[in-house]
């Protein structure tokens, strides 16, 4: 998390203001796409659902379409701040349930305190929505809001809030109780909080399995028991408990739970002594638990310990719920989200929690092994396998209950999840959990710059990697500040006044004596910024090189061919820019460096974008571009790539690799399918080889501004150490992610 408001700010209000926006589904370019869009084409669907209501899943976006709704009352730690100031909270709900289910949300921030008028409100809208996700709304209101909503709508009303917040913690309470070998009917459990979540959470648990009788329910003013008057209402009073407890401390003596849901320091060292064996502690204000994590760990050595924060073990984050009961829910068309979708939701997470987790997973996460246990009792937040453990479940919960419009193969219906999520998302992600597992030294020769610095911040907070800056150290301290960043303890190297100065000079005048430098030249050229951090990574004092921000292309490539070169095996360096579309991942080589490469060139490219697509997890299908289709028409060009493919399959007989072909050959199964069914290429390649650097250039272009794809990159391949070389202005994400990429190739090439 960034300890900086201003990043937060520059990241909300940076490009396009806010986190979402709308885009069309269909092609709307022709004078035809326009009078089936709108008119007169939009009257037939208009009258098929008129006919039947139902249709409106078939021809609308209302069957994947959540409204997020908040009237501001509740929002976060930071209270009743109204439905305005909420609304970058429901703007960063609507990413997460795209990011993990691909829901498409409208964020609603309505402007009415009065439930009634709020309640009124939604329900009006019902024809838009496929369900309904309240968000940051005080209790009691949230509780008849919600109940009301439901009775009134024949859609999804969830308030994730409390719900969301006790599934979550549901599944780690089995898993932790299985763990301390203490069965559910007769634990004493704790709940410090009576707001919207703790109540929820409370009775969850109790269906769960949870005695009644073993239930205590604390908020500010101490033990909610029978007979209290002060600070009560209907739902408090569902648990108000037979009991001489009155304090938290009471409560809490010989206690085998305690689930926290309130304030900073709440509890404390003594009432955690008093708990009993084992103690199960969900610690879960944020962002500062109700006891800190290593205070809690040396009180008690045997607590199992969960908290609401991702840099401890057993995160409870209701991310892990919402996108994936929603995604069950729209894709059944379910009237509700009842008490057995709930269940089923924890009962999935449980069970993939005692799975074995795969190496994906732990990469992610920088992990070399974990299991199921103390300190591992749910998935972690980017498991990918939570969307298919659990939309299925809540899918089949609402199909038995009788809740579901819409029959679906649930034996079939992980694969349309792994279909509609894609993989593309993921990869700049795997890069950076990778990176982080061993980050390396990485030098930036225009340590100034304020892209630079604003980029380090990051890599430094995350973990990526260690920076390490060039140039003036009074210059570089004085953009800092200006910045307001916090790099207290960062690298800085003038090399005006670095004591290898020397060592480098000479180092330089070796490398290239005999290409026409003098000693006096090096002595000079030492000071270039470029140089200078080159021979660094040349002599070991650094493992990478990213510049290239303010520095055009060629020029920096240039000393690094000279200084650092390429490796052993690779005769010419290229470059390749990842291509990210929605639902798939295209390496594009060479892009950036060979003009017009030979068969020998081009082989090298194949292979070295092979190894980089290896390195991000992706099993590459490598086609070899031109403009004929395996010997269609003869030609030096079409020549050149066929030879081209018969040195990889020489050099590297394992690869998956074809050519020459056309583009659309390379993409487009049902082409080959019909045409060329020997092609080792099924029309599914991932790695497109240009035959030269114009076609490559253009393509990646191309795409780029006219086809929504993202590209990464330039990534520089075949060099003998990590250099990476930035386009010119490129934007400061774009700086962190081929910085981790620089890490990945560092990790792999030290031992040239």
């Amino acid at each position: 998390m960034t300890s900086l408001p201003e990043d937060a700010l520059e990241y909300h209000r940076s490009g396009r203001p806010g986190k979402i926006e709308v885009n069309a589904t269909k092609a709307f370019i022709t004078q035809r796409d326009l009078s089936l869009a709108y008119t007169p084409g939009v009257a037939e669907p208009c009258r098929q659902i008129y006919q039947d209501p139902e249709r409106a899943y078939d021809y609308t976006i209302k069957g994947n379409l959540v409204a997020v709704a908040t009237n501001g009352t509740a929002v976060l730690g930071l209270g009743n701040i109204g439905p305005l100031a909420g609304k970058p909270v429901m703007e960063g709900k609507a990413v997460l349930f795209k990011r993990f289910a691909d829901i498409d949300v409208f964020d609603l921030e309505i402007n009415a305190t009065d439930p009634d008028q709020f309640i009124a409100t939604i329900k009006s809208l019902e024809p838009t929505f496929g369900g309904i996700n309240l968000e940051d709304i005080k209790a009691p209101d949230s509780f008849y809001i919600e109940e009301t909503l439901k009775k009134k709508m024949k859609i999804p009303v969830f308030h994730d809030d409390q719900h969301g917040t006790a599934i979550i913690t549901g599944a780690a309470l089995l898993n932790a109780l299985k763990v301390a070998e203490k069965p559910i009917e007769t634990v004493k459990i704790v709940y410090c909080g009576a707001g919207a979540a703790a109540i929820a959470c409370a009775k969850l648990h109790v269906r769960l399995g949870i005695n009644p009788k073993n239930l205590i329910m604390c908020d500010r003013k101490g033990v909610i028991y029978e007979g209290r008057k002060e600070d009560m209402n209907p739902y408090k009073a569902l648990f108000a408990s037979q009991t001489e407890a009155r304090t938290l401390e009471d409560a809490l003596e010989g206690a085998d739970v305690f689930i926290g849901l309130s304030v900073k320091g709440a509890l404390s060292v003594s009432m955690l002594q008093s708990m009993a064996k084992n103690p199960i502690v969900f610690a879960l204000a944020n962002p500062d638990p109700e006891i800190e994590y290593n205070t809690a760990i040396n009180a008690r050595p045997d607590v199992i310990l969960a908290t609401g924060r991702s840099d401890y073990p057993n995160q409870v984050n209701n991310v892990l719920g919402f996108p994936f009961i929603f995604r069950g829910a729209l894709d059944v068309r379910a009237t509700d989200i009842n008490e057995a979708m709930k269940i089923a939701a924890v009962n999935a997470l449980v069970k993939l929690s005692q799975e074995e987790i795969p190496h994906t997973v732990l990469r992610a996460y920088g992990l070399e092994t974990i299991s199921f246990g103390r300190h591992y009792l749910i998935p972690k937040p980017f498991d990918h396998r939570v969307l298919f453990w659990v939309a299925p479940a809540v899918a089949q919960a609402a199909i038995e209950t009788g809740v579901a419009k819409k029959m679906i193969n649930l034996n079939t219906y992980q694969e349309s999840l792994e279909q509609r999520m894609g993989m593309s998302r993921e990869i700049i992600r795997h890069s950076i959990q990778k990176a982080k597992i061993n980050p390396k030294r990485i030098v930036f020769p225009e340590g100034d710059h304020p892209k630079i610095l604003s980029a380090c911040q990051i890599l430094i907070e995350e973990g990526i990697a260690h920076p390490i800056l060039i140039g003036s150290q009074t210059k570089i301290q004085q953009t800092i500040a200006e910045l307001g960043l916090n790099l207290p303890d960062i690298l800085i190297i003038d090399p005006a006044t670095s004591p290898n100065l020397e060592a480098y000079t000479q180092e330089l005048f070796k490398l290239r004596q005999r290409k026409g430098i003098t000693l006096n030249q090096a002595k000079q050229s030492i000071l270039n910024h470029n140089i200078f951090s080159l021979l660094m990574v040349h002599l070991g004092d650094a493992d990478g090189f990213v510049a290239g921000v303010s520095q055009a292309y060629p020029d920096t490539i240039r000393s690094a061919l000279q200084i650092i070169g390429t490796k052993p095996d690779v005769t010419h360096a290229s470059g390749v820019y990842l291509m990210l579309f929605k639902h798939h991942v295209y390496f594009f080589a060479d892009t950036t460096v060979n003009i017009e490469p030979s068969a020998e060139i081009l082989a090298d490219i194949a292979i070295e974008s092979a190894t980089l697509a290896k390195r991000l997890d992706i099993i590459p299908r490598i086609a070899m571009l031109s403009f004929a289709n395996f010997g269609s028409v003869k030609h030096p060009l079409c020549d050149r790539v066929r030879e081209a493919v018969k040195l990889v399959k020489t050099r590297q007989p394992d690869l998956i690799i074809d050519g020459e072909m056309q583009a659309d050959t390379a993409v487009n199964p049902i082409l080959v399918k019909e045409h060329y069914p020997f092609s080792e290429i099924k029309g599914n390649a991932n790695i497109l080889i240009f035959p030269d650097l114009q076609s490559g250039n253009i393509a990646y272009k191309l795409l780029h501004e006219l086809g929504g794809a993202e590209a990464l990159g330039p990534i520089l391949m075949g060099m003998r150490k990590s250099v990476h070389i930035l386009q010119r202005g490129c934007q400061i994400n774009t700086i962190v992610n081929m910085a981790a990429i620089a890490v990945l190739d560092a990790q792999e090439l030290n031992t040239y």
